[in-house]
C-alpha cells in the first residue's frame, strides 16, 4: 500500500514536469495539433501516428514532408479528389519520400486507405471503423480493421509494419497512440471521438515506456509485447481508474528527451520525480 501511494505521488509529479509546450514540440502529436479543422487533424494523426518510430527529429521532418503535398488541409484535399486523381497526384508529389521501412508507395496507399474509410463512413471519419460491434472487444475491432487493411493494401514491408494485430499478441504501439490521440479529451490529446470506449484504451508501448515501467515496477515482464502493454495499463488504472493513459506522455518523454539514463545514478537522478521508486539500481560513484 505504501509503495502504491509513493508510485502515485511520483507519477503525479512526473505529469506536472512534462506537461509543457517544449515537451509536446518533440512529439508527433504536435503535427496534427497544428491543424484547426477536426477532419484535417484526424487525417494528419492517421499519418503521424503510423510513422512514429525511430529518432524523433528526423521522424517529425518525415511526417511534415509526407503531409506537405496535401496543402495544409489533408482531409479536404483527399475528399475533393477521386481515388484515381488522388493517387496520381500523390505518386508524383511524394516520389522519393522515404522514412525507414516506409516508401512513398506505402505512404500513398496509407493516405488512400484513410480516404476509402472516410468515404465508407459518409465522411464521418474513422471512428466507426474502430468501434466494437456486436459485443466484440476493442481489440477485436482493431483486429478486424487490421485484417481488412492487410487484404486491401499491397503486402510491402512498410504496410505490414503498420498493420500489427493485437489478437496476435502485438503491442500495436502506433495504433494505440492513434487511438489515444483521437479518444482521450485531456491534454495533450485531440479527444475528437465521442463513441469509442475510453476505458478500452491501452498504453502505446515504446522502448522508453517499457524500460521505465520495468524500472518502477509497473510490469514484471521482459518482452515488450501486447501482454506487457496490458499489464502496464492495468497498473496505471489502479492509480487513475478514469484516465490511466494520462501517464503515458510523461513516461515516454522522460526517455525521449534523454532525461532518464537507464540506470539510477546519484546525484544526477535526484531531480527525477521517480528517483524514490526507481528499481534500476544505484551505481557506485568513482572516487577521484
Amino acid at each position: 500500500m505504501r509503495r502504491t501511494v509513493a508510485l502515485g505521488t511520483s507519477l503525479e509529479s512526473l505529469v506536472t514536469k512534462y506537461q509543457r509546450p517544449d515537451a509536446l514540440g518533440m512529439d508527433p502529436l504536435s503535427i496534427p495539433l497544428s491543424y484547426r479543422d477536426p477532419w484535417d487533424r484526424e487525417c494528419a494523426a492517421w499519418v503521424a501516428a503510423h510513422l512514429a518510430y525511430g529518432r524523433v527529429a528526423p521522424m517529425l521532418k518525415a511526417i511534415q514532408r509526407a503531409l506537405a503535398p496535401l496543402e495544409n488541409a489533408p482531409a479536404t484535399w483527399l475528399r475533393s479528389r477521386s481515388l484515381g486523381e488522388a493517387r496520381e497526384s500523390l505518386e508524383a508529389a511524394l516520389a522519393g519520400w522515404v522514412w525507414r521501412f516506409h516508401t512513398h508507395q506505402d505512404l500513398v496507399e496509407w493516405l488512400l486507405a484513410w480516404k476509402r474509410l472516410d468515404e465508407a463512413s459518409s465522411h464521418q471519419g474513422l471512428e466507426s471503423s474502430l468501434l466494437p460491434i456486436r459485443g466484440e472487444s476493442a481489440d477485436a475491432a482493431l483486429s478486424r480493421l487490421v485484417q481488412s487493411l492487410r487484404r486491401e493494401l499491397p503486402p510491402s514491408r512498410g504496410t505490414r509494419f503498420s498493420l500489427p494485430d493485437p489478437l496476435e499478441g502485438a503491442a500495436c504501439k502506433r495504433w494505440r497512440m492513434f487511438l489515444r490521440w483521437m479518444v482521450r479529451p485531456e491534454w495533450p490529446d485531440l479527444g475528437q471521438w465521442q463513441r469509442y470506449p475510453k476505458h478500452a484504451l491501452v498504453i502505446p508501448l515504446d522502448t522508453h515506456v517499457s524500460r521505465i515501467a520495468r524500472m518502477i515496477g509497473l510490469t514484471s515482464r521482459q518482452v515488450p509485447d501486447g501482454r506487457m502493454a496490458l499489464e502496464i495499463t492495468e497498473a496505471l488504472r489502479a492509480l487513475d481508474p478514469k484516465d490511466p493513459l494520462r501517464f503515458d506522455f510523461p513516461l515516454s518523454h522522460l526517455g525521449i528527451l534523454g532525461d532518464c539514463p537507464g540506470v539510477r545514478r546519484l546525484p544526477g537522478c535526484a531531480p527525477c520525480p521517480l528517483v524514490g521508486i526507481c528499481r534500476a539500481g544505484v551505481t557506485k560513484r568513482k572516487t577521484p
